[in-house]
């Protein structure tokens, strides 16, 4: 077959850009071949089971879905009865970048909080945190949290062991969307139960699309009393592969060892090193810190619009010409200095 696009060719708009790690690949090659039983019966997803708990704990499960917005929905859908709401940040992907899929696909009501970075405190939550037992209100259940977040930054163990010991204080849940826990895990060098597990964390939407994987992510429930039915929402929701054991033996590969950290730990360093090569550039701010492999910066607009003719990035807000530059486990220095210098040159025009 022919390429339809140059494979030297890198952009800056999204990690999910990026295409699949050749480990991932090989682990699809050994899958196949043969017949295995269909809809996770199979011995990959069996092994999956171990896996996930060598990193969250003995009383993980793993659910495999197709996507990461599945993967919040099942898991906030299993975690909230039909009258319960979640309270999320004001920026949250759940809210602001998956169609409305919790609302219309999962009936999830979704209460919304203001943020200054992207993160919620106890005190925040408390904004909507009431009106229990008030049958007019949609009844708060679970606190949703992102990490990273959209705006690029990063929960600690301590940020979300009070998160969660706020919640359940209150009667609350608390779901991570860790569609880049890897990514978060690498930037503080901490094991990622350390951010789940040791935190209180009760449900986890993990990400492998955006770290590697061909497709796939995963619903991993760590309290076994916080979510139910999920084998039945995930396939109500037509999340359930028959072929499920190529998803797993992506996931089994990634984390039997130590590639998540790998590609992680590159796609932060290549954030670092952008941000450091543009924040020499006259003209160019970084209206925050860099702590994962998000890079923020404020541009000109038509500095924008003719860079975006060159390398694919997105624009984050219209009125301050904010834009976001995303890199990606495969994306290298070259690539990172290569665009630097676009920058650089369009500055100067």
């Amino acid at each position: 077959m022919i390429p339809r696009h140059d494979p030297q060719l890198k952009a800056f708009a999204s990690d999910n850009y990026a295409g699949v790690h050749p480990e991932i690949l090989q682990a699809i090659v050994q899958a196949n071949g043969g017949h295995q039983i269909a809809y996770g019966d199979d011995v990959y997803t069996e092994a999956l089971q171990q896996v996930f708990q060598r990193h969250f704990g003995d009383g993980a499960r793993a659910w495999p879905v197709f996507n990461g917005t599945a993967a919040n929905v099942v898991s906030l859908r299993a975690m909230t009865a039909h009258w319960e709401a979640v309270i999320c940040a004001e920026s949250a992907h759940i809210h602001t970048d998956e169609g409305g899929a919790p609302e219309v696909a999962g009936g999830i009501k979704l209460l919304t909080v203001p943020t200054p970075d992207g993160k919620l405190t106890p005190e925040l939550i408390d904004r909507q945190a009431w009106g229990f037992g008030d049958v007019h209100r949609a009844q708060p259940k679970v606190v949703s949290i992102s990490n990273t977040t959209e705006w690029g930054t990063v929960y600690t163990p301590e940020e979300i062991a009070a998160i969660c010991a706020h919640a359940h204080e209150l009667g609350l849940l608390v779901h991570l969307d860790g569609s880049r826990l890897t990514n978060a895990a690498a930037a503080l060098d901490v094991p990622m139960r350390a951010l789940t597990t040791d935190a209180g964390v009760d449900v986890l939407s993990f990400g492998g699309t955006k770290i590697g994987l061909l497709y796939g992510e995963a619903v991993v429930v760590l309290n076994p009393s916080a979510a139910t039915g999920v084998d039945y929402i995930r396939k109500t929701f037509m999340q359930l592969s028959s072929k499920m054991r190529f998803v797993s033996a992506q996931f089994e590969a990634l984390l039997s060892g130590d590639l998540w950290l790998r590609n992680a730990r590159q796609a932060n360093a290549m954030g670092r090193r952008l941000a450091e090569a543009v924040s020499r550039i006259p003209g160019v701010t970084l209206p925050r810190p860099v702590e994962a492999n998000a890079v923020f910066a404020i541009l000109p607009a038509d500095v924008t619009e003719r860079l975006q003719k060159r390398f694919r990035f997105y624009t984050w807000n219209e009125a301050t010409g904010e834009v976001r530059w995303m890199c990606a486990f495969d994306t290298t220095e070259a690539d990172v200095d290569a665009f630097a210098a676009a920058v650089a040159e369009e500055m100067r025009a």
